[in-house]
């Protein structure tokens, strides 16, 4: 609890300890008057101020602009102990608000704890502790156990263990060594690291996701933005209808006293309250709750987009697979496969492809560079090793050389190799399925998502494959990447809400074009979070499912306090209207009905 909130609940139990005390006390004319005074302005001078304020400057239809007349109008009338309460428990809404903000404010706010203070940088052979802002491209920065990576870099000297989990929600450390990446806003747990920096500060990691739940709260729902415009004009509608209330029967039956306080009831009643803060508070409460997880959803109305999704599309590589290449089957036609991968490694020892970097990550042995090797464009390698003549390449290639290769039997893509016109074997290079992949897609299936679709550049049989393995009702194989765009408008046209998810580097296009665009994986993607609507900071599929079950249940918190707020704001106000309805009922139907949605939408946190 702030220390303002801490001065306000002080203040709220002295003011109800002196309105209890003036109930008990017998008193009756001015007395009792200022007895009730004490506890009423105590509680509720700021509200005064505030409203006078408010009409000084022609801002007046506003809910401190209710409670003024309505209390005012109830000392007038006699009821003194009315007008302390509707002060009283008016307050204590307003705490309730205070606090219900705070703790949605408390997991964004933890996440700006990823803002790096300071980067140690070596100038000139000495460390100087700079501003992360002033520090160049191309710097060295030393990073200590226990501090937080100031900017995006490279490891250029030391290993270590950063922890991620205020980026991606993941509590299991990661390990990093030299030549790998490292992400600014994660904590350095064990060694001291050289980090070379690779990007400037304002488009760092930390910076870019800082921004993007800074500016969160700015994109307002349809919803959200509907329930303040009808604040706007909902309140000039009841000041007019509450004075018409308090002028127009009395002419024709009299009894002005009476329809008066029917009216100041009915002032109590209308104020928006529970919608006005509510609403905005589920939408905050969501996103803050996701982002605990994570999940950094760009705004209200992305999220309420989410919970209406119903068909979601994959990008293949890099979303449901690693994206990296690995020797899946050897095949040698001697049985010594060792040897057979040995003899692709040297043949593919100066390649930087990636399928020749997959075959030498495969040998765990020391690689001898070949004799003599050249590249044959579109065909594969000719290599000179041992004085033997050595062919690693496609079909094309065998066919080429006289060999007659063999059928693979793994999908993925097959390294044929001979010597000369002697077959020798294969080795399989396929990209690994992301080990969560299939139980993301099942999940999807059980929160009711009506088709899922993979899209890839793969061929057929191996999109059918992976599709088949992962239960993917559809793909579309042999896509270049401009034809994603057209395949997603295509499924568009079906009008279902449709979130497409990709890696966030090559899918930029795609991932705008969606209803929900959800970048998978884009710690240190620029295009991603500049693209998407939805930034998953780890590489787990799963947490489609738990981006949708978020928004679903938010938005079904906001639809359950704004159905309660009207319809006992309406039953109130019609009693009211004729006389079955007095202050305290006012006060429930106000405060009451205010702390019951506040309460509510604070679930949207959990």
């Amino acid at each position: 609890m702030k220390k303002r909130q801490k001065r306000d609940l002080l203040r709220i139990i002295i003011a109800s300890l002196l309105l209890l005390t003036a109930f008990l006390l017998p008193s009756k004319g001015y007395i009792r008057l200022i007895i009730f005074l004490i506890p009423y302005i105590i509680v509720g001078y700021d509200v005064l101020i505030s409203a006078l304020r408010n009409i000084l400057s022609g801002q007046m239809m506003d809910e401190q602009f209710l409670m003024t007349v309505a209390t005012i109008g109830a000392l007038i009338l006699g009821e003194y102990g009315e007008a302390a309460a509707v002060m009283l428990f008016y307050q204590i809404g307003e705490l309730f608000q205070g606090i219900a903000v705070g703790k949605s404010r408390k997991n964004i706010a933890s996440l700006m704890n990823i803002r790096p203070d300071m980067a140690r940088v070596l100038r000139d052979g000495n460390e100087l502790e700079l501003s992360p802002e002033d520090v160049s491209l191309g710097e060295i920065i030393v990073v200590k156990p226990g501090e937080k990576i100031p900017l995006d870099g490279i490891i250029i000297e030391g290993s270590t263990t950063l922890s991620v989990s205020a980026l991606t929600g993941e509590s299991m450390p990661k390990d990093a060594f030299c030549g790998e990446k490292a992400i600014s806003g994660a904590v350095n747990l064990t060694g001291v690291i050289k980090v070379r920096v690779e990007s400037e500060y304002e488009n760092s990691t930390v910076s870019k996701i800082l921004e993007l739940v800074e500016s969160a709260s700015e994109k307002k729902a349809k919803l959200e933005s509907f329930i303040t415009r009808f604040a706007r004009f909902y309140t000039p509608i009841v000041v007019c209808s509450a004075l018409l209330l308090a002028i127009v029967p009395p002419l024709f039956v009299g009894g002005w006293a009476k329809w008066v306080e029917r009216a100041l009831v009915f002032l109590v009643v209308s104020c928006p309250c529970a919608l006005v803060i509510s609403v905005p508070l589920s939408f905050f409460g969501g996103i803050g709750g996701a982002s605990r997880h994570g999940i950094l959803i760009k705004g209200a109305t992305h999220l309420e987009m989410m919970g209406k999704v119903r068909t979601v599309v994959f990008d293949k590589t890099g979303t449901l697979t690693k994206g990296s290449f690995s020797v899946s089957e050897i095949f040698a036609e001697d049985g010594d496969n060792d040897s057979l991968l040995a003899l692709a490694a040297r043949a593919e020892y100066a390649s930087n492809h990636p399928i020749a970097d997959s075959i030498k990550k495969g040998f765990c042995g020391e690689i001898k560079p070949p004799e003599n090797a050249k590249e044959l464009a579109g065909l594969g390698i000719e290599a000179t090793i041992d004085g033997r003549s050595i062919f690693v390449g496609n079909e094309r290639l065998m066919k080429k050389c006289g060999a007659d290769p063999k059928r693979t039997q793994k999908i993925g893509t097959a390294l044929h190799i001979s010597e000369d016109e002697k077959y020798l074997g294969y080795i399989v290079i396929s990209d690994e399925i992301k080990p969560e992949a299939a139980d993301a897609v099942k999940l999807l299936k059980n929160l009711g998502i009506k088709k899922t679709v993979m899209l890839t550049g793969d061929k057929e049989e191996v999109a059918s494959t992976v599709a088949s393995e992962l239960g993917i009702s559809d793909f579309i194989s042999e896509l270049l990447p401009s034809d994603k765009v057209e395949a997603v408008e295509n499924l568009l046209l079906s009008r279902d809400t449709l979130a497409f998810v990709g890696d966030g580097i090559n899918d930029a296009p795609v991932l705008s074009r969606a209803d929900i665009g959800i970048a998978m994986g884009a710690l240190g993607s620029d295009a991603a979070i500049e693209a998407a609507d939805i930034v998953l900071m780890d590489d787990n599929p799963k947490k489609i499912a738990m981006a949708i079950k978020i928004a679903r249940k938010t938005m079904s918190i906001v639809k359950q306090n704004i159905v309660f707020a009207i319809s006992v704001k309406v039953l109130v106000l019609l009693l009211g209207a004729i006389g079955y309805a007095g202050m305290w009922l006012a006060i429930f139907a106000d405060v009451g009905v205010m702390v019951l949605a506040i309460l509510n939408a604070m679930r949207a946190m959990k």
